[in-house]
């Protein structure tokens, strides 16, 4: 998916959506009168409802509207009207969005004091504030019939019934919300990578480092012949694991369920903890910087930028694409290039994950929304095939051209601008930035959807990827003891992980390991596997596997 910042912001703010869930529910998601929808707004004057024609097209309204849009990242870009995307979009819905951005302790203050934005999005469906968004969001069903049944041509309908709630009803719409036909349809690049710089790999002679002896031996060749760089790098590890969790799971194709069905902890696989003191004797070796593991997102991404790595497991190759792009335009001899990485030891291919059908970015309308008409006609703009073909490529003549094939080609002072001057293409167009609702399929319409820097990368992970639906809102409810006990778990794994690859000798390397073990025992582990086990099952039976 393309975005603005690094793809592990997003389990940043999953985490953290569980330490707020207690204080949501005892403050404005508990209902009230705090939570009574404003007024139905008029429609008298403005336009008569019509499911073939968007109510954008036909408002009538003359004075503009002013939103206020809180997005639970503080990196958030909060420009509007500023570029040729929301430019765009301020001219054709006769709006003005005020951006609002924060974190998990920001958007408690709405719940807590009663002044709700207009439209809230949110990067955990599964959380407290989703789960509970009938007691302060406006149904998009309910919307859609009052004010944009055009809006029910372009939401899918897969995606509306994932995310009904206990009374039958769609609170949220996603961006990136892939459903199987989406997977099929081979249109959904990879989004993750093992890279390495081409001119580091030629002088080391291209060699293979797919086994755990063969990553070893390289690394340390990195070391010796480019004193410079940092041998391996990955993303920042923050609240999560970065791209050695989960993501270094899937390039070993480690299994998402038991063989019969059931909840399977790929932490504790002995492939994946192979490669971990793999990890663990390339760092005793001085292989692995100590400033990995306290890096920020920012800070990786600055050495992204000049190529301080030698080699990446790199997850979130669009969001990196900038980096990487002015990486490769300063050093075109020495880009970044995918190559296979580490691999299985047990001969598993690699399942590589992408958005599944809960999508990222869940946006809301609240019922404190002043023109909610306004709100659904953002979503059935942007969903559309207009919005989508704007925010992916801008506007035809003034960004991009069709060639005779039906493609999307930027025209060239576009792709010159993209490829040479990162930072302004984002700031003067912003296109593959702004994608509240955007979809992965629509990025197959070009080839110029990605700059070059990922181009070669989602070449290599071509029939790689493996859906992930079964594992995806898994967890236990919100306020339940075993959530409580899942945060302390999540937390007791971010430093096992890190401890275990930092680890003095293969005894304290296995002391720390015994010592999560244990600590899984004594917070509640098997009624958490239990509960997501049976969620797995609900899962299968709501998309069909069973």
């Amino acid at each position: 998916m393309q975005g603005n910042k690094n793809v592990l912001r997003k389990s940043a703010w999953k985490w953290g959506a569980g330490v707020l869930a207690t204080a949501l529910m005892l403050t404005g998601c508990g209902g009230g009168s705090d939570n009574e929808a404003a007024a139905p707004v008029s429609l008298e004057g403005r336009y008569e409802l019509d499911p073939e024609t968007p109510a954008w097209q036909s408002d009538k309204k003359a004075e503009s509207t002013t939103l206020t849009w809180y997005v639970n990242a503080d990196w958030w870009n909060t420009d509007f009207g500023k570029d040729l995307v929301t430019k765009k979009i301020k001219e054709d819905l006769n709006i003005d969005i005020k951006f609002i951005t924060g974190d998990d302790t920001k958007l408690n203050t709405f719940f807590a004091g009663g002044d709700m934005p207009d439209l809230i999005t949110v990067f955990d469906s599964n959380s407290a504030v989703a789960q509970k968004a009938a007691t302060w969001a406006l149904p998009l069903n309910d919307l859609a019939e009052q004010y944009d049944p055009y809006f029910n041509k372009v939401a899918a309908a897969d995606t509306l019934n994932w995310f009904q709630l206990k009374d039958g009803k769609t609170y949220g719409y996603p961006n990136y919300s892939n459903t199987q036909a989406d997977y099929d349809s081979g249109e959904i690049p990879a989004k993750t990578a093992f890279v390495i710089r081409k001119d580091v790999y030629e002088a080391l002679g291209s060699p293979e480092i797919g086994t755990p002896e063969q990553f070893v031996q390289v690394m340390g060749e990195i070391k010796q012949q480019f004193p410079d760089l940092i041998p391996f790098g990955f993303n920042s590890i923050g609240e999560g694991t970065g791209s050695l969790g989960d993501t270094l799971q899937d390039f070993l194709g480690v299994p998402l369920q038991t063989e019969d069905g059931q909840f399977y902890d790929r932490n504790l696989d002995e492939d994946y903890l192979t490669w971990i003191k793999t990890l663990n004797e390339a760092y005793r070796a001085g292989d692995l910087s100590d400033d990995s593991f306290a890096d920020d997102g920012t800070a990786f991404e600055e050495k992204v930028k000049v190529g301080k790595y030698a080699a990446m497991l790199l997850d979130g190759t669009p969001q990196q694409s900038g980096n990487l792009q002015i990486f490769m335009t300063a050093n075109p001899d020495k880009a970044y290039m995918a190559i296979d990485g580490p691999q299985s030891t047990k001969g598993n291919e690699p399942t590589l994950n992408q958005s599944g059908i809960t999508g990222w970015m869940a946006t809301y309308v609240t019922k404190k929304a002043q023109d909610p008409a306004k709100a659904i006609q953002i979503y059935t703009y942007l969903l559309s095939e207009e919005g989508q073909m704007l925010m992916n490529y801008g506007i035809e003549g003034e960004t991009y051209e069709k060639t005779a094939d039906g493609k999307i080609e930027l025209l060239p002072e576009i792709k010159k601008l993209q490829k040479d001057d990162a930072d302004r293409y984002k700031k003067d167009y912003r296109m593959g930035e702004f994608m509240f609702f955007g979809h992965d399929k629509h990025k197959a319409l070009s080839d110029d959807a990605f700059p070059e820097s990922v181009k070669q990368m989602q070449e290599w992970g071509e029939g790689k990827l493996v859906p992930h639906f079964l594992l995806e809102n898994i967890n236990p409810d919100q306020g339940t003891a075993e959530a409580r006990a899942l945060t302390a778990i999540n937390t007791k794994w971010n430093t096992t992980l890190v401890s275990m690859i930092r680890a003095k000798d293969d005894a304290t390397f296995d002391a720390v390991l015994n010592e999560y073990r244990s600590f899984l025992e004594q917070n509640r582990w098997a009624d958490i596997v239990k509960i997501r086990s049976e969620k797995m099952a609900a899962n299968k039976e709501k998309l069909g596997l069973e």
